[in-house]
């Protein structure tokens, strides 16, 4: 009866390994160009125009530039691994796909995967260039959410079918290459945001102490009697959804920064025992700011 269990715990296994393993491999893209047209979403407009049109206006759709920071940020990176004696970087042409993938794209570009190394270099000499036309080309879209980063119990439910896209129902696509509609539990779930607002990336080669926005949702959030999701509050359903945080006007919008905070002054006079011409005015300031966000403010 051993032997039986035994037996079907290893057929079991070998089934689900090799359905794990089944999908074969997608030719990498050689060129930026490659990639971008790999992951091409100016179809999806077609039927959902007021959301690609939010999408248009959001960071996600600038990855590779970001906020203020973000291309600093990542040119810092680079000279910092030429720096290194170990990295095996002399200059930006040396950088390669395993590279990225230890730090900056694991989120802000995690579909450099199925490019060449040649590409990861080309986007590393654009940083080196500020060539911001290059860095535009790639991005957080559509099929980066609805399809690649999609389903994060992959050993359980298998990785995402590349003619799929993932929602919250099961179904048929109008699109000729994404076909199906399948339906994944990750994405109504915090942990489909926090695969990327996350860290830190202390596993990583080139440790990085990243931000830390969902670890800030799951150790002070929910503790202290919060229930929402990230989705929740961040995609609030408009026909459809809504991507409010994602759009322009995310944190320095001042609509959205009057939710989440309230500030509070309380400021007076104040007055000196004694009173010289030179002597610059005094004051007593109180400043009371609650943070009714569901993480710390600011964060990323």
């Amino acid at each position: 009866m051993r032997f039986l269990k035994l037996f079907v715990v290893f057929v079991f296994m070998s089934i689900s390994l090799s359905a794990f393993a089944s999908q074969p491999e997608v030719k990498k893209a050689k060129t930026v160009d490659e990639l971008a047209a790999m992951y091409d979403v100016s179809s999806c407009k077609q039927c959902h125009a007021k959301i690609f049109e939010e999408w248009e206006k959001s960071i996600h759709s600038r990855s590779l530039i970001g906020s203020p920071r973000t291309v600093g940020g990542i040119q810092g990176a680079i000279k910092n691994w030429i720096s290194f004696k170990h990295s095996g970087v002399k200059e930006a042409k040396d950088i390669t796909v395993d590279h990225w993938k230890t730090a900056c794209f694991k989120c802000h570009l995690p579909q450099i995967e199925d490019a060449t190394d040649e590409v990861a270099a080309q986007i590393a000499e654009a940083y080196v260039k500020n060539d911001r036309a290059t860095l535009a080309k790639v991005n957080i879209n559509c099929l980066v959410c609805h399809n690649k980063m999609a389903v994060t119990h992959q050993w359980r439910d298998g990785k995402p079918e590349r003619d799929t896209v993932y929602g919250t129902k099961d179904g048929t696509h109008m699109d000729k290459m994404y076909k199906n509609l399948k339906k994944s539990s990750t994405m109504t779930a915090s942990v489909m945001c926090g695969q990327c607002h996350q860290g830190p990336l202390i596993d990583r080669p080139a440790t990085t102490q990243c931000s830390t926005l969902f670890g800030s949702y799951l150790n002070a959030y929910l503790p202290n009697g919060g229930n929402k999701t990230c989705q929740e509050c961040h995609m609030k359903e408009v026909d459809g959804h809504a991507m409010f945080s994602f759009r322009d006007r995310n944190y320095s919008d001042p609509a959205m920064v009057k939710r989440a905070l309230d500030v509070e002054v309380d400021a007076k006079k104040g007055y000196k025992s004694i009173e010289l011409p030179n002597l610059p005015p005094a004051a007593k300031v109180i400043v009371k700011i609650t943070n009714n966000a569901g993480h710390r403010i600011p964060d990323g």
